[in-house]
């Protein structure tokens, strides 16, 4: 999150509107639902995690022990058996 002036964004009457309730304070401006994305969209970890794990899917179906598939992927053998037995 990035801090932003108010004054390059908002006209100079909503300015003084903002600060009839509040002064020299940072406040939080949440993005409107309909905008919000899930995370991991925006940086396309996501994509990239979903991917990951449809190769564990794939490596294991083939044969591949839970040892060595975390060991490949640098995860633990705990996380592998979610990935693996986690309802696609």
């Amino acid at each position: 999150m990035k801090y932003v002036r108010v004054d390059t964004i908002l006209p100079e009457r909503l300015i003084k509107e903002i600060q009839s309730y509040i002064q020299g304070e940072y406040i939080y401006i949440p993005c409107s639902p309909e905008t919000k994305k899930r995370w991991g969209e925006k940086s396309k970890n996501r994509e990239k995690i979903q991917k990951r794990n449809a190769e564990i899917h794939k490596k294991y179906w083939d044969g591949h022990s839970i040892s060595s598939l975390a060991k490949d992927f640098f995860l633990s053998e705990s996380s592998i058996k979610k990935i693996i037995y986690k309802k696609q």
